[in-house]
């Protein structure tokens, strides 16, 4: 069982950090557990989520991506009636699952194959926002300065 962490005293103090505590609040409440999946670090800048998904299809489900949000849903269509169930352990209620992405992180291509859904995930930096090296220059006056130094020292 969870428990609640009250981020009153950190919003109080911190400007601008609004979406980090609405994240940590939103994963704190409880969840029922399904459909069960897996988060895998493939590379540096890669994932995949695996979910569970045992008696869908296809097109049972739909995939959505929005700005840092990827929406995993699905819901079965109505039993054809055909014989009746005297033990039902495979999960055919509706779902949706949300998971909160960070910043730059897109959607990729997804698959299902023996009921799992795999979804690829990759962190696409902006050229702008990458780190670049900046090339440090003397001056002209100091590098001539430094060559006059040089020179005297070596007649010396």
């Amino acid at each position: 069982m969870r428990t609640n962490f009250d981020f009153a005293p950190y919003r109080r103090s911190t400007v601008g950090f609004d979406r980090l505590f609405n994240l940590l609040e939103t994963s704190a409440r409880e969840e029922d557990g399904y459909p069960p999946f897996d988060i895998i670090k493939e590379g540096e800048d890669s994932y995949r989520i695996t979910l569970a998904l045992a008696g869908f299809a296809p097109p049972d489900v739909e995939v959505v991506a929005q700005q840092n949000l990827l929406i995993v849903s699905g819901s079965r269509p109505e039993e054809d009636g055909r014989g009746e169930y005297l033990h039902r352990g495979i999960a055919a209620r509706a779902f949706e699952r949300r998971f909160q992405l960070a910043d730059f992180m897109e959607a990729g291509n997804a698959s299902f194959e023996h009921g799992l859904l795999s979804i690829e995930l990759k962190r696409v930096v902006p050229e702008a926002m990458k780190p670049r090296r900046i090339e440090i220059r003397q001056s002209e006056a100091k590098t001539r300065l430094g060559d006059a130094k040089h020179e005297v020292g070596a007649t010396v």
